[in-house]
């Protein structure tokens, strides 16, 4: 849920035109542009694709995707709801108007006012009024939403209706991220969710009601546990203007749901589906053949992008009193053997990653800068003394390294911290052992959790892997009950007020948030609201960089591996695709807004 709008959040300085928002300089595409460089503009209209689920979820039992219960049906945020402003593909911290014909900020940056389209209109032919805005918003920072969504608009002090079409966000204080987050935001209508006397029901309690959105697609049929087929509304309001020229080309997308990967890649052998996108590189490299590939009708593609690399982590949760002490988080560290599984299990596939901020500009390196200092100084009794020093370097296996040697530091970690080798295993003072468990609820987790555990046998910790269904390992997730899982960090560009969520004192005891570490440190608040209150790309970048050296050097994220491509192996005989590779496109969203069926 969170990816449907964290693509809209930024922090920096604000330039704005009436057809859109700009953070850096002005918006690449000028006012009346006629479509986006990157989609066909003659893709013809027609024909299925036929995708898998991108959740691990087995199957769905709602079709409200914002509340907190429950599994939504894959895609449908992005399909069925449209937003104030629509980012393009080509360039970041940008949004051009779509349900909104112009957007305008207030000189002190307290608001910003939408004038909406006369031609908007939600599915059920009603059009979108300043009143579904507000009505959108207010829910969503409700008791029944996702609380990332409260903590994302934390600095929104409310909306107000000016006339019929014209909605102001106010703010509570200058913050030049607030217009893209708001503007990013789904807008549906006030009849989604009325009871039978017409009167709106609590929002929880809006479970199987259709939705009622002014997206490009409806919700056609569908068969509870196998698909469920969205239709392209041949109605669409939006259809003829520039930034949707060129898109939403298949009147039907069908996502089917399996089991387990061995299902869902059996099946594209098969030709049950028409697209797949891969994560594992040994299902890329051994097991994406058969006669569909040789004969040239699936077809390996890898689609080079400029995303951040993201920071895809094995996550240490510090409300666990076991992982509490740093020094112990830093030996865990050192006994994954990234170089070993990157030769033997990811055929060389994957570059590790470092940090919050990989492949862009708020990556820290080195020693901190002055800006930098002036704002950790302060917060030095909160920060690690490491911060202060060189920005942290995963440890390497390779020459002239060894894991020999990373095992020897880990070990002098682990006796600094109190802990030693007694009857057979490693103990603290009161005796307790070393002894913490793996959560995950993907099959094949056990397979690269395995090196790892073996490791750290030889320092006398024990890691139990557990495997739970998809349901279960949710439920735990939101209630924070787990020692070590892995989660995988979308990266941006533009960080903002969505890292409150992630690394906030306020989310660390919110279920349901993405404070997964279970971080509270003044610090790390203090890091995140110099991001969102600045006002230059000069003082957003050493905000993000003490974020990120406070973050990386208390060692509460084990940095895994990232890729710099979308592996997907596609249909060839039944999908077309545009000559353009978009840089900053998410895969499956790209191919949903801009292929065609041939």
């Amino acid at each position: 849920m969170r990816a449907l709008f964290l693509s809209f959040l930024c922090a920096a300085a604000p330039v704005w035109g009436a057809h859109g928002y700009a953070l850096w300089g002005q918006p690449q595409y000028p006012a009346g542009f006629s479509h986006f460089s990157y989609v066909n503009p003659q893709a013809p209209k027609g024909g299925e694709l036929r995708l898998v689920s991108n959740s691990r979820a087995s199957t769905f039992d709602k079709y409200n995707p914002f509340t907190i219960k429950g599994n939504a049906p894959a895609y449908l945020p992005q399909l069925l709801f449209d937003s104030l402003l629509l980012g393009s593909l080509d360039e970041t911290a940008t949004a051009y108007g779509l349900l909104a014909e112009d957007v305008s900020v207030a000189p002190d940056g307290l608001s910003a006012t939408f004038r909406l389209r006369p031609e908007a209109q939600f599915h059920h032919g009603k059009p979108v009024l300043a009143l579904d805005v507000k009505h959108s918003f207010d829910t969503l920072i409700g008791p029944h939403t996702s609380p990332a969504y409260k903590t994302m608009l934390i600095d929104v002090a409310g909306v107000d209706v000016l006339d019929e079409r014209t909605v102001r966000y106010r703010f509570k204080k200058p913050n030049r991220e607030l217009p893209l987050t708001v503007g990013g935001l789904p807008v549906f209508s006030r009849d989604w969710g009325l009871n039978e006397q017409g009167k709106p029901k609590p929002f929880d309690q809006v479970v199987m009601d259709i939705p009622l959105g002014s997206g490009p697609y409806k919700i056609g049929p569908v068969r509870f546990g196998k698909d469920i087929t969205y239709v392209r509304d041949p109605h669409y309001w939006a259809k003829d203007l520039n930034v949707r020229r060129g898109s939403a080309n298949f009147d039907r997308i069908t996502v089917k749901i399996y089991k387990d990967a061995t299902a869902r890649l059996e099946a594209l052998k098969a030709g049950e589906f028409d697209l797949m996108r891969f994560f594992s590189a040994g299902d890329w490299a051994r097991r994406v053949n058969g006669k569909k590939f040789d004969s040239g009708e699936l077809v390996k593609g890898e689609f080079r992008h400029q995303l951040p690399a993201g920071f895809q982590s094995y996550v240490l949760n510090t409300r666990r009193p076991l992982l509490q002490d740093v020094r112990v988080r830093e030996a865990l560290g050192l006994a994954v053997d990234f170089e070993w599984m990157n030769r033997q299990m990811f055929y060389s596939a994957y570059a590790r990653v470092n940090g919050l901020f990989g492949n862009t500009a708020c990556a820290a390196q080195g020693q901190p800068s002055a800006a930098e200092l002036a704002l950790m100084q302060p917060w030095r009794s909160h920060l690690p003394a490491a911060a202060f020093g060189p920005m942290t370097v995963p440890p390497r296996t390779d020459a002239p390294h060894s894991l020999r040697g990373n095992l020897r530091r880990a070990q002098q970690l682990l006796q600094d911290a109190g802990w030693e080798v007694r009857d057979g295993a490693l103990r603290n003072a009161q005796g307790q052992a070393l002894v913490l468990e793996y959560m995950d609820s993907n099959e094949g987790g056990m397979r690269t959790v395995a090196p790892w555990m073996r490791n750290l046998e030889k320092l006398g910790i024990t890691l139990r892997f557990r495997s739970v269904d998809f349901a279960l390992y949710q439920q735990r997730l939101q209630k924070f009950d787990f020692d070590i899982t892995s989660i995988a960090y979308g990266g941006t560009h533009n960080p903002g007020q969505e890292f409150a969520d992630l690394f906030g004192s306020q989310a660390a005891d919110t279920e349901d948030s993405g404070n997964f570490a279970g971080i509270k440190n003044p610090a790390v608040d203090a890091f995140i609201t110099a991001m969102t209150a600045a006002k230059t790309e000069a003082e957003l970048l050493p905000a993000c960089h003490a974020l990120e050296r406070a973050i990386a050097h208390s060692h509460v994220l084990i940095p895994q591996w990232t890729a710099p491509t979308h592996r997907m192996a596609y249909n060839a005989w039944r999908l077309a695709l545009p000559a353009t590779v978009p840089p900053y496109t998410s895969g499956e969203g790209w191919v949903m807004d801009t292929w065609w069926a041939r």
